[in-house]
């Protein structure tokens, strides 16, 4: 795309140059900016079936609103705060929590709605397209800018004094309903083919999910006889496999860490890895723990974490040796008919996850499963030749699936990236979109 003939400087550090007739003015001249003050929400009891939708963070969806998921409050709670009852052309964004900066722009109410107290309500001026406003929220130097003001303890907050001051790029009318329009198409296109991808890897994982359990409950090969396991969630095995009570394979492990243990993080992404690695992986840091070891455990590698999140996820495998939080639970296999990276695998599929579900007690006094819960699912047992054969075999075939997702993954981030770049560049006119004349 070309550039603008003539730029002049913006006058704000963050914005830089813009193009000659742009002008630079601060957020409160451009909008009405609203949202609830000193409201303490509702309680469970007060939501209604069908009332009037109140949106939150999680409708706000790469600039659009998405539908669901919502809460509905009867017409009392709605007539109590009249300022954010949303209008055509409104625009939110999130100022409270994780997702600050995330935005939707309100083409059309189809309902009288309102907002909780995450999101501020902005109404834009007659002289401002409200979807170029949009695009200016969702660009770089604006998303940048502001996660420099955040501030709260805990958990972080965008003041409305703060959001008012903020300097907006502003071209003529025309030329933003101009830029609007562009970006409505590219980006209709882009997140169009997000969604294919991402339906795409949702299949992948559905389809290395049903190998998993294919192997790790009727074995590798499909001519051998098979037999009524008598467990529900295991179905038919096997002839010559068993099926056995959890005590007869895994033991708990109830050591202490040792002094020279490694500090280890429980994940479902993950399995169990030292601290250090995991953070590298996530590029983020881990609350170190101060505590002494004596109330520490350690964890052998191949051994099972039963943590707070299993009963969604299955057991963690512990890929490490090292120390980890007394609320975890481990097991270890102790017979010699026990490989681990079988049992790694079926951990992880959906019938025993289920089957974990319906053990009783899973939420209590803080914990989502124990070792007694782990105990009542019954597991098959195939030899442990047929074990080896199942984890090597699944080892080649996840591979193949994980490498095919990642490389779909990939794409997705390029995708967004793009995306993000054509905006920034678009709304701070780096480059001049088709069909605008200067």
């Amino acid at each position: 795309m070309e550039r603008y003939s003539a730029y002049k400087d913006s006058g704000v550090d963050w914005i830089g140059e813009i193009p000659e007739g742009w002008k630079t003015i601060k957020n409160k001249h451009l909008a009405y900016i609203r949202a609830r003050l000193g409201w303490k929400g509702l309680k469970a009891e007060e939501y209604v079936d069908d009332g009037y939708p109140m949106y939150s963070a999680f409708n706000c969806v790469e600039g659009n609103l998405c539908p669901t998921p919502v809460n509905y409050i009867s017409r009392e709670r709605y007539d109590e705060s009249p300022e954010i009852m949303l209008s055509d052309g409104d625009i939110l964004l999130v100022k409270d929590g994780a997702g600050i900066g995330k935005y939707a722009v309100i083409r059309k109410v189809e309902k009288p709605a309102t907002v909780n107290g995450s999101l501020a309500v902005i109404s834009p001026t007659p002289n401002m397209e409200s979807r170029y406003l949009g695009y200016f929220y969702a660009s770089m130097q604006f998303q940048d800018y502001i996660h420099l003001l955040m501030d709260g303890m805990g958990v972080p907050h965008l003041f409305q004094r703060d959001l008012k001051q903020v300097p907006v790029i502003v071209p003529p009318k025309a030329e933003q309903q101009s830029i609007a329009d562009y970006l409505d198409e590219k980006t209709g296109v882009i997140d169009a083919a997000v969604k294919d991808i991402e339906r795409s890897i949702e299949l992948l994982n559905e389809y290395r999910q049903s190998v998993i359990s294919e192997a790790v409950t009727k074995g590798l090969d499909p001519t051998v006889p098979m037999k009524d396991s008598g467990i529900d969630w295991i179905g038919q095995i096997p002839e010559h496999w068993s099926v056995l009570y959890p005590k007869k394979l895994f033991a708990l492990r109830k050591e202490r860490a040792h002094a020279d243990d490694q500090q280890l993080t429980a994940s479902q992404k993950y399995g169990v890895i030292s601290q250090k690695r995991f953070m590298a992986l996530e590029n983020q840091r881990v609350m170190a723990v101060l505590t002494g070891n004596d109330i520490l455990k350690h964890v052998e590698a191949g051994d099972f974490v039963i943590s707070m999140r299993s009963f969604q996820g299955g057991l963690e495998y512990s890929y490490e040796s090292g120390k980890i939080s007394s609320a975890y639970v481990m097991v270890h296999p102790f017979t010699e008919q026990t490989y681990s990276e079988y049992y790694k695998y079926l951990f992880k599929t959906w019938a025993y996850i289920q089957a974990l579900q319906s053990t009783s007690n899973l939420v209590r006094d803080g914990q989502a499963l124990r070792y007694a819960n782990f105990a009542q699912v019954y597991l098959p047992v195939p030899s442990i030749e047929e074990q080896q054969m199942i984890a090597h075999y699944l080892d080649d075939a996840t591979e193949n699936i994980n490498s095919l997702i990642q490389q779909k993954q990939s794409l997705v981030v390029r995708l967004k990236e793009y995306r993000a770049s054509l905006i920034s560049e678009c709304v701070t006119g780096k480059v001049k979109v088709p069909g605008v004349e200067e």
